[in-house]
């Protein structure tokens, strides 16, 4: 795909076990449209904090599944034949293969938790 997307994505691991983790300190000091920062690991899966306005692109992850959970804002999912709308404190899982565009009404601020494996990127194939 030739379009390049505009994405602040930071897959460093920024807080070892033990240590306070201060999300609303990182949402006030965010001023980017589409930031994912990975907050910690757990066991083979990290926790990723993504502070998002707008749409990402289509694509899928062919081995792992993605949980979101919505902190605050709106989230809409768009699969190939529905779309799941995530209020706060909601969430859901995508399969691992299903094809899948976040898009964010207005800014919104997600949990992810995924395989520490997994490239947020994914296969783009639309």
């Amino acid at each position: 795909m030739s379009k390049e997307h505009n994405y602040n994505q930071h897959m460093d691991i920024k807080y070892q076990h033990h240590e306070l983790i201060d999300i609303p300190k990182m949402i006030e000091d965010c001023s980017e449209k589409w930031y994912n920062q990975t907050l910690t690991k757990v066991n083979d899966s990290v926790v990723r904090l993504g502070i998002i306005e707008g749409d990402y692109h289509w694509h899928k992850h062919e081995g792992e599944d993605e949980f979101f959970y919505v902190v605050s804002g709106r989230l809409l999912i768009d699969l190939e034949d529905q779309t799941i709308e995530l209020k706060p404190k909601q969430g859901t899982t995508i399969s691992k293969g299903v094809m899948h565009r976040p898009r964010a009404i207005g800014k919104t601020v997600i949990l992810m938790v995924e395989a520490s494996s997994i490239d947020p990127i994914g296969t783009i194939t639309q």
